[in-house]
């Protein structure tokens, strides 16, 4: 049997959520990281506050047209990751899951306009027949492309629904970074240097940090390309 639910109190240290209250949560449905990504149900009761049981957001999934990347979702499990782009039409509220430089997960508010942008990080490729590359993705969509320009570490803004890809954002020095993991989870900066397996970066403070470049998200070129709410 499937178990729907966990103890509030395993919850991952990046979900925005008082760890006392009930003792259960719901358990995210597998597919995406839980460190990087929270239950539209959570996201309904705890966060934006909108339902106070999961009735509630049950009915409003099946009676309004709330969207996840451009797509309407049903399962009040599904799982908002990091990057993604909540849309609540009805209310005309779009959000964005980013990361605050605490380290936890946070609902940026955004522009329809944005809406229709999606960050991607390029996790690994494959060579597939007749020279067509096969992007493998951080949110676990595969993009295929003609030209090989593209490296593992590397960044894409996707259009949606299309997944048309209109900005390539490799990791280089001067580029803009935020880091989804490791005890720096959070900050974001400029890379200044790439050495084998370490990264440094500058912080919008002024500190230099140096971290597995694993864990580097590329965001923009100098600056965001996209909003965040660091704080």
């Amino acid at each position: 049997m499937v178990k729907k639910h966990m103890k509030r109190q395993t919850v991952p240290k990046t979900w925005p959520i008082q760890r006392k209250g009930s003792k259960f949560i719901t358990r995210p449905v597998p597919g995406k990281s839980f460190t990087l990504s929270i239950p539209i149900n959570v996201i309904f009761k705890n966060i934006l506050k909108y339902c106070k049981t999961t009735k509630e957001v049950k009915n409003i999934l099946n009676d309004k047209e709330i969207l996840i990347d451009a797509k309407r979702v049903l399962d009040p499990r599904a799982l908002v990751g990091f990057g993604d782009v909540l849309s609540v039409p009805i209310s005309n509220k779009f959000f964005r899951l980013t990361m605050s430089n605490k380290g936890r997960l946070n609902l940026t508010e955004i522009d329809k306009k944005e809406a229709n942008q999606k960050p991607c990080k390029i996790i690994g490729k494959k060579v597939l027949k007749k020279g067509i590359v096969q992007l493998n993705l951080n949110d676990s969509r595969n993009i295929l492309v003609k030209k090989d320009d593209y490296k593992k570490g590397d960044s894409i803004i996707l259009e949606l629904p299309s997944q048309k890809i209109i900005e390539h954002l490799s990791l280089s020095p001067k580029h803009v970074i935020m880091l989804t993991g490791g005890k720096h989870t959070g900050k974001t900066g400029v890379v200044e240097n790439i050495k084998g397996k370490e990264i440094y970066f500058k912080t919008i403070s002024g500190d230099t940090i140096i971290t597995n470049k694993k864990f580097a998200f590329v965001i923009g070129k100098e600056k965001p390309l996209l909003k965040i709410q660091n704080e």
